[in-house]
Order: C-alpha cells, then structure tokens, then sequence
C-alpha cells in the first residue's frame, strides 16, 4: 500500500508468537528491508497487526519510468 511519500506493510502476528520472536521478525525487516515500525494494534486473541513502514525510492514507484 502506497500512502504519499511512504510504502506501508501490513504484517500479522498470531497469538502464540513470543515477544521476543515477533522483535526478532520485526527487527530483520528493518535491517534488511528499510523498514520501520508504524503502528501495532493488540487483539483480544492476542495476535498482533503491525504497520510498517519506509520511503518510498522514486526509482522504484510503478510506472514510473527512470
């Protein structure tokens, strides 16, 4: 999903994932994918969806041609 001048991802995290595990998942996409976190929402299951999100590369929006 493209929003303005960022690219967002939606990710979910089931209810039996650790605290630990789900940094560890998060932590590798932004060190290896550009992204950051920008909103998590807690259910009452007890997964989890997280926003992440990083700038969008101009180079790289579809249909623009470089």
């Amino acid at each position: 999903m493209v929003e303005g001048d960022w690219e967002y991802q939606p990710v979910r995290l089931p209810p039996d994932i650790t605290r630990i595990s789900a940094t560890v998942q998060l932590g590798i996409r932004a060190e290896f994918g550009g992204w950051e976190l920008a909103r998590t929402l807690l259910y009452a299951d007890g997964s989890r969806k997280v926003w992440l999100r990083r700038k969008l590369s101009r180079g790289l929006v579809a249909g623009l041609a470089t």
